[in-house]
């Protein structure tokens, strides 16, 4: 697997590192907690318990997680928000809670932006468009021409309002002009249990729990969500080739309170870095379709703006408010 080292992310690392040179006997001085504010066996959970037996040793000090799920990710947020700004906490934030939240809770306890201070990409994770066993079409076209067909007869399942992807599966039904039903779940897991079993009739669902899936035929893969085609699943097209454009996919990263020392974010992002070379973390990654991006503090910055920006229309359109 190759591990995409921007020009941007590997500047802002070494700046970062650069900074940190002078007082890097400071930090840490205790074991780093990283908050997954999700359940645990998600596909966040398995990134960064990958990740963190590698990153432990460059650090100088164990790497331990703690699992804090509640409000689309708000919940474990919060708490890092006001954690002390030392770095010995961070967040593993990815679009939910850093590009969706802010547009979809008007009372949303931190501020995406002022609370934290970005420290390093990790992953993208697309997801794949999938369908029931039994539910009979053969790709993307006739998936189309089928729900299009009979408006409201077909549901689809999420893990939950707000979510990747809830906004993944509206986006495709906005540009292909389809009906379907909404069926909200508490994470991934219950909602490809719902699929397997028959209860709804598609999903966007992560790559890599869904490639397992279809390997042994409990579900089928239609498209992936993402720009390109995945080396976990080569022959199954994107749904850009079909013409439907859609930003189905989330990403992984590590993120501190604001206030954070340069040195200790240097230090983290180097880490990172570092953890992204080992080859048991590439094979892992590549059996779960997630691809390496390691950015650093300021690309990321302006990489989670970006992803702001490409989501807040089509929330808007959907007016989703949750409180």
């Amino acid at each position: 697997m190759t591990i995409r080292l921007t020009r941007r992310g590997t500047l802002g690392i070494a700046a970062s590192a650069t900074l940190a040179k002078p007082a890097l006997a400071a930090f840490p001085t205790q074991p780093v907690r990283i908050v997954v504010p999700w359940n645990p066996g998600g596909p966040a959970d398995i990134v960064i318990r990958a990740l963190v037996p590698v990153m432990a040793p460059t650090l100088g000090q164990p790497v331990v997680i703690e699992n804090r799920a509640g409000a689309n990710g708000a919940v474990g947020t919060q708490a890092v928000a006001r954690a002390s700004p030392d770095g010995h906490t961070l967040i593993l934030a990815n679009a939910e809670t850093h590009a969706i939240n802010p547009l979809i809770y008007p009372r949303l306890p931190y501020d995406a932006v002022a609370d934290f201070r970005p420290i390093s990409l990790i992953v993208h994770a697309p997801c794949v468009l999938l369908v029931r066993p039994g539910f009979e079409v053969n790709g993307v076209e006739e998936f189309v021409a089928k729900v299009r067909g009979q408006p409201g007869a077909f549901t689809y399942a999420t893990w939950g309002i707000g979510s990747t992807s809830h906004l993944a599966m509206e986006a495709l039904s906005s540009q292909a002009k389809l009906q379907m039903l909404h069926v909200p779940f508490t994470g991934g897991a219950p909602a490809s249990t719902a699929l397997v079993s028959g209860q709804v009739d598609a999903a966007f669902l992560n790559a890599g729990p869904a490639e397992a899936l279809a390997r042994d035929g409990k579900v089928k893969i239609l498209a992936v969500g993402g720009p390109q085609r995945l080396p976990l699943l080569p022959e199954v097209p994107t749904l850009a080739e079909r013409s439907l454009p859609v930003n189905a996919a989330t990403w992984f990263g590590l993120l501190g309170p604001a206030r954070m020392p340069e040195e200790a974010v240097g230090r983290v992002a180097s880490a990172v870095v570092e953890g992204l070379k080992s080859p048991a973390v590439q094979e892992l990654f590549l059996a779960q379709a997630v691809i390496p991006d390691a950015r650093g503090p300021e690309a990321m910055r302006a990489f989670i703006a970006e992803d702001v920006a490409s989501r807040t229309d089509l929330v808007r359109s959907l007016d989703i408010r949750l409180e």
